[in-house]
């Protein structure tokens, strides 16, 4: 009996399951491995505009800390729960520790419709999620940052929350916060620049001509746009972007810096162009390059996987594809080239830790050395994941994730168990 459960948590376990098979990791250790070290829910009533009071459901798992505090980002959204958090924390622990951070894997969140709450009731919503968690955050315990449905404001908010409560300015609790706040230059962008970087190396290695190129993005937030306006920067052209209200196409390809600022004044593509509009349940399938799903776990199961046209699939989001999905692209193999989201979009929590060591020191650096030290580690990483893979004759995914489970077990096996 477990409070893990969900199609997010099984799909992460079942991925575990895999990497654990492939390592041969006895069966006494995989649950110390897989399950989290702490799962905290919270009740957090706020006063609604009309008077009335109502309690939302707020969570935090916790991973591991045995190689440092846990870090993670803290979603707002209809579908948060337990089961979800939890497979969230799991995959940013094997991420940090493939790209050597050192950090354990953390997530949070609560379940809310945003669009059913005004900017006030959201903001006391948000201080109201931190002063429950303050017992268990900190520093060094838990850094929190942004994640779907929050932002840099929002992360303004906690980080003032819990500085009220220590007495103090503590710009190390959150990251992803404004830059006039203790936040780093180029954190905003860091996601969708790390997947564009990677998406550019492999189109170099399979000698694909940038300037001839299409990309798609489905999913137009911080992630997607980004990518976006990175790769389109590079030379491509992006025939295609989708987020919740629809998707647009263009073969000549979209205007993306028109579309971010449409997309920032109004909330979404939606009302950019009538002529331009496209059936989003074929955005994934579409013919082109660069594939880039920076939306929602579980969008590419085993039949879309089959039909995917992408020689590149960058996946921005976290677990966008399925472990049946994954069978499907071991045998795709030549046909797509799969950089994993545990590598792929990593950038964020890169360009993270730089923001938490700058707060800790108070030595800020300036955008150019935050980029060229994230693409410095995106690089290692992927040389360290072609190397396994190629010696262990496995999917990029498998690769990654042994690299991050090994460094894992190893730190646990080296510190025992207490008492």
């Amino acid at each position: 009996m477990s409070i893990y459960s969900g199609d997010v948590f099984d799909m992460a376990a079942r991925q575990f399951g895999v990497i654990a098979n492939h390592l041969g990791i006895p069966m006494d250790e995989r649950d110390r491995l897989l399950l989290p070290k702490r799962a905290i829910t919270v009740s957090c009533p706020i006063h609604r505009d009309d008077g009335s009071v109502e309690v939302f459901e707020g969570y935090r798992v916790q991973h591991h800390l045995t190689l440092g505090p846990t870090k993670g980002g803290t979603r707002f959204a209809p579908s948060v729960g337990i089961g979800e958090v939890a497979a969230l924390a799991i995959w940013m622990s094997w991420k940090c520790a493939l790209v050597g951070l050192p950090y354990g894997g953390a997530k949070g969140g609560i379940r809310v419709d945003l669009a059913t709450i005004s900017k006030r009731e959201l903001e006391s919503l948000s201080r109201r999620y931190m002063q429950e968690m303050i017992p268990f955050v900190g520093p060094h315990t838990d850094v929190m940052a942004p994640d779907m449905g929050t932002n840099e404001q929002v992360m303004a908010w906690f980080m003032d929350t819990y500085s009220m409560y220590q007495g103090r300015t503590v710009t190390e609790i959150v990251t992803g916060k404004p830059v006039a706040s203790g936040g780093t230059l180029g954190r905003r962008e860091a996601t969708g620049r790390g997947v564009a970087h990677l998406a550019k190396r492999v189109m170099a290695e399979l000698a694909i001509d940038l300037n001839r190129a299409t990309a798609v993005i489905q999913g137009f937030g911080n992630v997607g746009s980004y990518a976006a306006l990175e790769l389109q920067q590079f030379g491509l052209k992006v025939i295609a972007v989708s987020d919740h209200t629809g998707a647009l196409y263009d073969a000549a390809g979209l205007d993306i810096p028109a579309l971010m600022r449409h997309a920032t004044a109004h909330g979404s593509i939606a009302g950019f162009s009538t002529e331009l509009q496209f059936d989003p349940t074929q955005i994934l399938t579409l013919r082109c390059d660069v594939l880039v799903p920076a939306a929602m776990e579980r969008v590419i199961d085993a039949e879309t996987a089959a039909k995917l046209q992408c020689r590149v699939l960058a996946e921005g989001a976290n677990g966008p594809t399925t472990p049946d999905a994954d069978l499907v692209l071991a045998q795709r193999r030549d046909e797509v080239f799969l950089i994993p989201d545990v590598l792929c979009n990593s950038g964020g929590v890169i360009v993270s830790y730089f923001e938490w060591v700058q707060d800790l020191q108070q030595l800020f650096w300036e955008e150019a050395e935050v980029t060229r030290r994230e693409y410095q580690i995106l690089d290692r990483a992927f040389d360290q994941m072609i190397a396994r893979a190629n010696a262990d004759n496995v999917p990029h995914r498998t690769a990654a994730m042994a690299i991050g489970v090994e460094k894992v077990r190893a730190a646990k096996n080296m510190r025992g168990l207490f008492p």
